[in-house]
């Protein structure tokens, strides 16, 4: 697995994970920017990710559900603020009610991811920044830090294939 590290910061509100990949910066970046390849890692490996909507402009929307061992489904979108290809994508990550409209009463976090050459591949940050301690305690207890080491843990075998 080419996840380097994880590092939950209480005292910042962040969650940070860095993963290095032998694979160009354009190729790691064609996991974010292609709607196909992003919904076979967007998530643990028994909640696949389906991509609805995959707009990634600023103020665009991507829409997505993960679908668990049971057929439930998960809803999630996004609501890009930044990008610049194939470098930087920036973003509020939120859950969504069964008709794909924001949960009001979920937390959402704003994450920045960033790619750089590295030692002849591709370095990937991701940094998620949450509001409070209380919710980043509860997306920690949902299984966020396990979920999003299993849903990036699949990304090397996509850049293999």
């Amino acid at each position: 697995m080419s996840i380097t590290s994880v590092d939950q910061d209480l005292d910042n509100l962040t969650l940070t994970l860095i993963a290095d990949f032998a694979a160009p910066v354009e190729q790691v970046w064609q996991l974010w920017a292609d709607p196909r390849k992003l919904e076979r890692w967007w998530g643990p490996p028994t909640y696949p990710a389906t991509v609805e909507e995959h707009d990634l402009t600023p103020g665009g929307d991507v829409t997505y559900y993960m679908t668990g061992p049971e057929g439930q489904k998960h809803r999630g979108w996004w609501r890009v603020t930044s990008v610049t290809p194939p470098a930087s994508l920036e973003f509020t990550d939120g859950f969504a009610d069964q008709d794909g409209k924001p949960a009001a009463d979920m937390p959402t976090t704003t994450v920045r991811m960033s790619l750089t050459e590295h030692e002849g591949g591709t370095r990937m940050e991701m940094r998620s920044v949450f509001d409070s301690r209380e919710q980043m305690e509860q997306l920690a207890k949902m299984g966020m830090v396990e979920g999003l080491q299993q849903a990036v843990g699949q990304m090397d075998t996509l850049l293999a294939g």
